[in-house]
């Protein structure tokens, strides 16, 4: 059986996507997993498939590399919102895409005919530590600046916050001397985090810039996270960092956030960038 897939990115994280609406697919853990291989497959950062909704104009299902299943991606939602447009299965310009971290909104950016950039409403960052989850301090009623105790040499203030999936936040004096290999898993896989977490390292810039290198469960190192790009603006914010509109640079590129705490809500902004199109074997 051929596949027809599309690959894009949005800042370098990169996801292989289908189109479901017409049709299903089995064992799509198995598939995420065999997809994903940059040796043996198409390569990406995972698996994206488009789904007719009964509830939003459209249903993101995404797997990530390692087959596990995800609740939200804020890059892969836009490039969502720019398949679905590019290929004329809406005309519209403002989208409700439904998620397992519920129905998000978009606003498509269209320039010659086609979605060059979008904006998310991300929800709600989540603070309360078992919606995240993470197991708090107790007596604990959030996670902001606690220290968690990676090992007997090495502790570090962290922030926890789910933006549909878990984040937990650190900032650092330098990203780029973190050797992400080594350390991310031990945070990842920590006993604290009992549906293991996604974490960011962040270097302040300046009152309103951020720099960020991620480590996203299941995953590895990616060249960006949506979501992790708004925990990363959330945990500066509250921990007196920057203020509420904030630059976030990662290494595949610059995602604009704003943290409108009036409203208790998240808004992200950036590129939607289709790389290639084709048909493989499965």
């Amino acid at each position: 059986m051929k596949l027809k897939f599309v690959k894009m990115q949005g800042c370098g994280n990169d996801y292989v996507y289908v189109d479901c609406t017409g049709k299903d697919l089995h064992d799509e853990d198995k598939l995420a997993k065999r997809l994903s291989d940059r040796h043996f497959g198409i390569g990406s950062d995972g698996l994206i498939l488009i789904r007719k909704s009964n509830r939003a104009d459209f249903k993101m299902s995404m797997y990530n590399a390692d087959g596990s299943e995800g609740k939200m991606c804020g890059n892969g939602i836009r490039c969502v919102g720019k398949y679905v447009y590019d290929h004329g299965l809406t005309a519209k310009n403002k989208l409700t895409i439904e998620t397992l971290s519920g129905i998000k909104n978009l606003d498509l950016t269209i320039k010659n005919g086609s979605v060059v950039s979008a904006r998310v409403d991300m929800g709600k960052p989540e603070l309360t530590p078992e919606k995240i989850p993470v197991l708090a301090p107790e007596g604990a009623t959030r996670v902001v600046g606690e220290v968690l105790q990676m090992d007997d040499e090495t502790s570090g203030e962290v922030t926890c916050i789910s933006m549909g999936n878990p984040h937990c936040v650190l900032f650092v004096e330098d990203v780029d001397e973190l050797i992400l290999p080594e350390i991310g898993p031990a945070f990842e896989n920590h006993e604290v985090f009992p549906e293991r977490v996604n974490t960011e390292f962040v270097q302040v810039l300046s009152e309103n810039e951020i720099k960020v290198r991620v480590w996203e469960r299941g995953s590895g190192e990616t060249l960006a996270c949506g979501t992790g790009a708004c925990a990363a603006a959330v945990a500066s914010v509250l921990n007196g960092q920057t203020g509420r509109g904030v630059k976030v640079h990662l290494p595949g590129g610059v995602l604009d956030i704003e943290y409108d705490q009036a409203k208790d809500r998240v808004y992200m902004t950036g590129p939607a960038v289709t790389v290639f199109s084709g048909e493989i074997e499965i």
